[in-house]
């Protein structure tokens, strides 16, 4: 009987988890159309800076409040130090670097390739173990992804190996973040944790920003800076503690897979906010992800 409540409260303990995890890709995903808007008043570089800033000074009393006066050690201050360079400066930077060269098309089929580049990574550099049903799902994920990125499809080639690759980096960039992060999950509490890969991340993007300095004259508009505060609570605050939860209940190569959530709920948005037509090939996507996240989470015989 006691072996069935333990087992009962770790399923319960996983579901909270893979919640947790799908949550912080849809904020995420969510932002996009945000993000996209901000871009169109302020420069790029500026707006992650600030979404940095924004996120420490609230992070910090947090810290301070619920887990005291922690200093992570050297190690894990570099794992930090490294997530932000890969996750936020690698990852931005090849992205936006990549897209201008080549289509929506390809630049988003690269991208399909997030949840299967996790689940190697995770394999090789994390030696985890993955059940050949776990491949299927990375698989499964980057098929969905590949079919929601096909309906935004405008029409002509044009794409370019240069702008493919740098896209890639960015994605490679990403991954890494994900591994970091699971590589030092419970070792540092999670306020702490995002609180120092915020102010490194500020750190990366400062000389970058210092050029369109000038345009935070704009944020005098309620509006903009409301949707400033907006994009800094939840991409910056809200997804990294639910990501960070969620990493200390489920193996890298299963949460890789839950990154497929995050072009869904960018399609989503896309929708809802800036009228983009939804397609038969979106709800084939979205079956295919679908499907790829039951296949990644759906308990095996030992559970």
């Amino acid at each position: 009987m006691l072996c069935l409540r333990r087992g009962s409260r770790g399923r319960h303990a996983l579901l909270i988890a893979y919640a947790q995890l799908a949550l912080s890709m849809a904020l995420v995903g969510a932002n996009v159309a945000v993000g996209k808007l901000l871009a169109a008043a302020l420069p790029i570089p500026l707006i992650a800076c600030l979404r940095c800033l924004l996120a420490c000074l609230v992070l910090w009393p947090l810290a301070r409040a619920m887990e005291g006066r922690v200093r992570p050690g050297g190690a894990a201050l570099r794992n930090l130090a490294l997530q932000a360079l890969f996750g936020t400066a690698l990852y931005n930077a090849g992205l936006l670097a990549g897209l201008r060269l080549t289509t929506a098309l390809e630049g988003g089929l690269v991208l399909a390739t997030l949840p299967a580049v996790v689940a190697l990574g995770s394999a090789l550099w994390l030696r985890e173990r993955l059940a050949p049903r776990q491949w299927a799902a990375a698989g499964l994920a980057a098929a969905g992804m590949a079919a929601i990125t096909l309906a935004r499809l405008g029409g002509g080639g044009g794409g370019s190996a240069l702008g493919n690759a740098l896209v890639f980096a960015g994605v490679c960039g990403e991954a890494a973040y994900v591994l970091l992060a699971k590589r030092i999950a419970g070792q540092v509490p999670v306020i702490t944790a995002s609180f120092w890969m915020q102010a490194f991340s500020a750190l990366v993007l400062l000389p970058f920003s210092l050029p369109g300095l000038g345009a935070v004259a704009r944020l005098a508009d309620p509006g903009l800076a409301g949707l400033l505060a907006f994009h800094s609570l939840t991409a910056s605050v809200l997804c990294l503690l639910l990501w960070y939860a969620g990493l200390r209940q489920v193996p890298a190569g299963v949460a890789g897979v839950f990154t497929g959530v995050l072009p869904v709920s960018a399609a989503l948005t896309a929708v809802a906010v800036l009228g983009e037509q939804f397609t038969m090939v979106h709800a084939v996507g979205f079956a295919l992800m679908g499907g790829s996240l039951l296949l990644a989470t759906w308990p095996g015989r030992r559970a």
